[in-house]
């Protein structure tokens, strides 16, 4: 595909492309803020244009991510629109952004991190470890299932699609008894109050790079990356290069439960826990790094790395 060249000039919006779900929009209308605030010009009205784009990942509502073929579900269309020139960034969720990006597009800017923890729902108040046996959880990511049944095999887990009003409305219907939910979305929502509790890392690893937005654009279309080169968050960068490196090394998808977290603990110095998993909990691998902010991806590909070679072979299929 040919990459186009930058179109954006002062008489032509800014256009920044996204998914149509509240939450995408929020995280669209942050950046949109955040390059108004950084730049005057842009804090015009019509200076920023919104562009939402329908994803594959959107349409399919009746299976999961694993089963419909992974991660890029959410975000190929947003990037083809970025190659044709259609839009002049894209905003992602960074959770959901695959390992490896199309050839002329990169994630040239981070903006700083929300929560990264997992807030947990249940109808009548029950933490997971109170729910009753045979209690129905509602999740389609495979990360949270195989670590909800390594806590508790005697739950069901069942697929639960949609935005996140959707899940909730699900789970105030009766649908399932307990959900799970990204503490960050909820907050750029305000809805964090409704959790039923917030689950500590050493009880639900949070996925890679979950609560981080990515921004993508074409390498070559200086003008854009300019603009946004304020807005990265250097700590958040560094957080989220030590998790991809995890999933980079496990060749890790939707199919795959892979959870890891890297914390700055000092000046210079980080610590990464990371996890592997077999989707029905019973196997489970973990390991940690302590590192300078320099090795930050050498970090998380020798912990992925390490994590890939004590896994049992066929762990990661999906049955």
């Amino acid at each position: 595909m040919t990459i186009a060249t930058p179109s954006h000039t002062p008489q032509a919006p800014f256009r920044i492309g996204t998914r149509g779900s509240p939450l995408a929009l929020a995280q669209a209308h942050e950046t949109r803020d955040r390059l108004g605030a950084a730049h005057p010009h842009l804090a015009a009205p019509g200076a920023i244009e919104i562009v939402v784009i329908k994803t594959t990942g959107d349409r399919i509502l009746d299976r999961t991510l694993a089963e419909a073929g992974g991660k890029g579900l959410f975000t190929k269309e947003i990037e083809d629109a970025l190659l044709a020139g259609e839009i002049d960034l894209a905003v992602h969720s960074m959770k959901d952004v695959p390992t490896v990006l199309p050839a002329g597009l990169d994630i040239t800017c981070l903006l700083p991190r929300e929560d990264p923890r997992d807030a947990w729902f249940s109808r009548d108040g029950a933490t997971l470890m109170e729910l009753p046996a045979g209690a129905v959880v509602g999740t389609a990511s495979l990360r949270r299932q195989a670590q909800v049944l390594a806590r508790r095999p005697d739950l069901t887990v069942v697929p639960l699609r949609g935005n996140v009003q959707t899940r909730l409305r699900k789970l105030a219907e009766g649908e399932v008894d307990a959900t799970l939910l990204a503490m960050a979305g909820l907050r750029r929502l305000s809805l964090d109050g409704h959790a039923t509790a917030v689950l500590e890392a050493d009880i639900m690893l949070p996925a890679v790079a979950q609560g981080a937005i990515g921004i993508e654009t074409r390498v070559a279309d200086a003008v854009t990356n300019g603009l946004l080169a304020p807005l990265n968050c250097a700590e958040t960068a560094l957080r989220v290069t030590a998790e991809r490196g995890v999933l980079s090394a496990l060749d890790g998808s939707c199919r795959t439960p892979i959870a890891a977290l890297a914390r700055v603990v000092a000046e210079g110095a980080l610590e990464l826990d990371a996890m592997a998993l077999s989707p029905d909990g019973r196997t489970i691998v973990t390991t940690s790094r302590r590192f300078l902010a320099t090795d930050a991806l050498a970090a998380g590909l020798d912990a992925g790395a390490e994590l890939k070679g004590r896994l049992p072979p066929g762990i990661f299929t999906v049955s």
